[in-house]
This record gives structure tokens, C-alpha cells and sequence, in this order.
């Protein structure tokens, strides 16, 4: 995976678990790997962190599921 990075990918609040499921599993067939899955238990976001090729995080972005896609870090604060 040398053309690829690791982000967050948050979709529309009515997007279902099964439908992220299907999304990651089209990530990791791209190449990609799925780190976190935030929609599920606590439910802290419609989403998930996973490392993602360049060239599928192009298609992933322009979909109208998709709210937005940030690059994934450390936050600290002071």
C-alpha cells in the first residue's frame, strides 16, 4: 500500500451499519485496511479510520453517502 493514507470517513447520520459495512469491505478489497469502526457499540460517529489508496479515496469522497473524509491524527490540547 505505498499510495495510500490513513483517514476518517464520516457519512450522513442516516446511513445504516450495514451500509458502512459494505463500504469497508469495498475498501479493503481496493487495498485498503479498516482500523476503527465508530458506528458500532458506543456509536461515537457514522464512520471509521482505515487506510485507504489514493486512487479509491477519489471515488469514496464523491459519494453521496459520505459527509467528509479528514486525514487521521493525534489531537491534543493544552
Amino acid at each position: 500500500m505505498s499510495d495510500s493514507g490513513k483517514f476518517i470517513v464520516v457519512f450522513k447520520d442516516h446511513v445504516t451499519s450495514e451500509q458502512i459495512s459494505k463500504y469497508a469491505a469495498e475498501v479493503k478489497a481496493a487495498g485498503g485496511e479498516i482500523k476503527d469502526r465508530y458506528d458500532e457499540g458506543a456509536g461515537i460517529l457514522n464512520g471509521f479510520s482505515a487506510t485507504i489508496p489514493s486512487s479509491f479515496k477519489a471515488s469514496l469522497a464523491g459519494d453521496d453517502l459520505v459527509s467528509y473524509i479528514e486525514p487521521d491524527g493525534v489531537v491534543t490540547i493544552q
